[in-house]
């Protein structure tokens, strides 16, 4: 997992080239206008989601797993934050999801062993297929804006 400001987007080019050019997608779009929807960069290779929403409590939402897609994602406007756990030893609540690729995972099982952080506008975090994550979270409901690029492994 990683989180960062999207100004030192470079810093992550070299993991894939893929991940260059959704962190490049970002940094050059202005997403405050976007309609909200999904929209291919590279085909089913990368694809970015435009989504507006407002938070939940964490006790509500279930941790996620992806494994065939990097989750980009970015706060355009509000913020949130994420739940984050390593993926070992951790007992999903069904079997891995494969057409939607993700797995669930319980909060209340994880809860103790889970880090919350916040992710304001300008900020990404890059989700691997071993990062646990719980997305879109705040104790007093707000408003985000956030674009999700979905990069293949």
């Amino acid at each position: 997992m990683v989180v960062d400001s999207l100004t030192h987007h470079q810093l992550y080019h070299s993991l894939s080239p893929r991940l260059a050019k959704a962190l490049n997608h970002l940094a050059e779009t202005d997403f405050t206008q976007a309609e909200v929807g999904t929209y291919p960069l590279e085909g089913k290779d990368i694809f970015v989601i435009v989504n507006d929403y407002h938070t939940k409590p964490k006790h509500t939402e279930p941790f996620e797993v992806h494994q065939q897609y990097i989750d980009v994602q970015y706060v355009v406007s509000g913020e949130e934050e994420f739940g984050y756990l390593p993926l070992a030893d951790q007992t999903p609540l069904a079997p891995y999801h494969q057409e939607h690729d993700f797995t669930k995972f319980d909060y209340e099982s994880n809860k103790k062993d889970a880090a919350f952080i916040p992710l304001k506008a300008g900020m990404f975090a890059l989700f691997f297929p071993e990062d646990i994550h719980m997305p879109g979270t705040l104790d007093t409901p707000t408003a985000v804006r956030k674009v999700v690029i979905k990069v293949k492994v």
